[in-house]
């Protein structure tokens, strides 16, 4: 069955560095658009960073530009996030997303929480 399986997340002091990882299993990992996104308590989920599957273009929400980094292994089917210079208000779920047509398949989210 298809499963995406997000690790990394964690407790980290402002100014720091997670790597968020998330595995892919029972679809054709590279034929998708890989996306991650947050939620924080009390708000709306949102897009955080998108690779596409054909160049692998990636776009960022203008509150991660220049500290995140999405990448892709399509041999391992697995996406990253690099995260650097964390600030409080990166404080989220951070859920694992990827689409393909109209099929989309999310992950179950992992938790990073950024405090002193």
């Amino acid at each position: 069955q298809v499963q995406l399986v997000e690790s990394g997340g964690g407790l980290v002091q402002p100014g720091g560095s997670l790597r968020l990882s998330c595995a892919a299993s029972g679809f054709t990992f590279r034929w998708y658009t890989m996306n991650w996104y947050r939620q924080a308590p009390g708000k709306e989920r949102e897009l955080v960073a998108t690779m596409a599957s054909a160049d692998g273009t990636s776009n960022y929400a203008d509150s991660v530009k220049g500290r995140f980094t999405i990448s892709r292994d399509n041999a391992k089917n697995t996406v990253y996030l690099q995260m650097n210079s964390l600030k409080p208000e990166d404080t989220a779920v951070y859920y694992c997303n990827a689409v393909w047509s109209r099929i989309d398949y999310w992950g179950q989210g992992t938790q990073v929480t950024v405090s002193s």
